[in-house]
């Protein structure tokens, strides 16, 4: 939905040609005859584009463009063709000006002209945020796990689809990541990717941050702001960790999501929100409804499509490759190649990742800090959580229906193997058993890959 141009012209029949030659170019108009007309107009609504006679009944617009220019992009009509009208238009904040009798041709060019750089002037900000995002993203979704190959097949599908989405996974596995990936396969990965951490803004201050003020909402409000949901326009919104948002903002953001519409904080106008949201969570929001403490009716507006992002332990095949990854792209000066010994990268295999690949890239970098000027990181330079050490780990069988005796043996057999990267003397040390026993089973399950 593209905003309106507003066009100021006390002449009835030059206002006419303006508004009817824009609007068969394609742009929606609005029409004021005065300065007073145009006032009351912008107290209800914000134009893309300002077009304005500098003489009007009531005034010259020049007087009024200090307050229209950190606003809106203005175009000034003079019939003066003087050099130091056009000098004083500039000057007073207009983006251009053009001559009476006017030229369409030249009203259409100057029209698109002033919209672009508006637009280019908006993104500029966040292309910068972006790419420095980017520079420092020290992972994009890695990983050849059959886990990571259908996260990457949901995210295709839905990626071009401008439906929005709930992500849902453990602290550390990669949310915005997934967002990221989502914004970038869509038809909006040209324009802003806007994250938010629900987390960090205090309460009192999340809703101007989120959608904007007006100035004199509250005590220190001296100017306007244009809220993050404009910062975003045209593109990606992701708000991270939405289960820590208030009821009130909950309320407010449901809106959005219901009409397309919200008001900055202290404002009276309806604007357009022109943005694809995205949330991540690592909370389970179903129990926060049913403990009152999130709306049903915003976690169905936000669950749309649902993406869960797996836990790394879930995905052990893909340590090795995120730990080389990390080994390789870390922050900090390294003049030494160094490379994990097999024993270094079966205790990351083994260990459980409470805090997930975020844990995983600080015990890498942590271990290349540790292990000096050696060129192998060895065991003892991973420092893993005290609570969570190798070896500590939770046990997770899925069956959809109640499992025979053999059935969960072998799926226990195959995890273990799984867990000490097929070594069958540790596996049979695990279970107490003789290795010749396990192998014995292994065969008897079908697990001859496995060991």
């Amino acid at each position: 939905m593209s905003k309106q141009i507003l066009v100021i012209e006390d002449d009835s029949v030059l206002r006419g040609l303006i508004i009817g030659h824009l609007e068969r170019e394609g742009y929606d108009c609005a029409a004021a005859d005065s300065w007073r007309a145009a006032h009351s107009w912008l107290a209800e609504h914000e134009p893309g584009l300002i077009v304005m006679d500098v003489r009007l009944p009531d005034g010259n617009s020049l007087d009024h463009l200090d307050e229209l220019a950190d606003s809106y992009p203005t175009i000034v009509l003079t019939a003066f063709g003087s050099v130091r009208s056009a000098v004083d238009a500039i000057k007073a904040g207009a983006s251009d000006y053009l001559l009476k009798p006017l030229s369409l041709d030249e009203l259409t060019l100057t029209v698109q002209r002033v919209l672009e750089n508006a637009a280019l002037r908006r993104d500029h900000q966040f292309c910068k945020r972006q790419l420095q995002a980017q520079q420092g993203r020290s992972s994009q979704l890695l990983g050849n796990s059959a886990g990571m190959q259908r996260l990457r097949e949901t995210i295709e599908a839905v990626a071009p689809n401008d439906i929005t989405v709930l992500i849902q996974g453990e602290s550390g596995s990669g949310k915005e990541l997934i967002a990221r990936a989502i914004h970038d396969a869509s038809e909006r990965a040209e324009r802003a990717f806007v994250a938010v951490d629900c987390c960090s803004l205090q309460e009192n201050l999340f809703e101007s941050e989120l959608f904007g003020h007006e100035r004199g909402a509250f005590t220190g409000a001296t100017q306007q702001k244009k809220g993050l949901i404009e910062g975003a326009d045209g593109g990606t919104l992701f708000l991270d960790e939405i289960g820590e948002i208030t009821p009130a903002i909950q309320a407010k953001l449901l809106r959005v999501l219901e009409t397309g519409r919200f008001r900055r904080l202290g404002g009276t106008k309806d604007l357009s929100a022109r943005v694809r949201i995205l949330a991540a969570t690592n909370r389970d929001l179903e129990q926060m409804i049913a403990e009152g403490e999130f709306r049903a009716d915003l976690y169905y507006r936000l669950c749309a499509f649902n993406i869960v992002s797996p836990p790394l332990r879930e995905r052990r095949e893909d340590i090795p490759l995120l730990a080389e990854h990390f080994l390789r792209n870390h922050s900090f000066s390294c003049r030494v190649n160094k490379t994990f010994t097999p024993a270094s990268l079966r205790k990351m295999v083994a260990y459980d990742w409470p805090g997930n690949v975020r844990e995983l890239k600080n015990i890498v970098e942590r271990a290349i800090i540790l292990s000096g000027k050696r060129p192998t990181i060895r065991p003892e330079h991973l420092v893993f959580r005290q609570n969570g050490a190798a070896g500590e780990h939770h046990l997770t069988l899925g069956f959809d229906h109640d499992p025979t005796l053999e059935e969960l043996e072998a799926e226990y057999l195959a995890l273990q193997l799984k867990k000490y990267s097929g070594r069958r003397s540790k596996v049979a040390e695990v279970l107490g058993i003789s290795e010749r026993s396990i192998y014995r089973m292994i065969k008897r399950y079908g697990l001859m890959e496995a060991g």
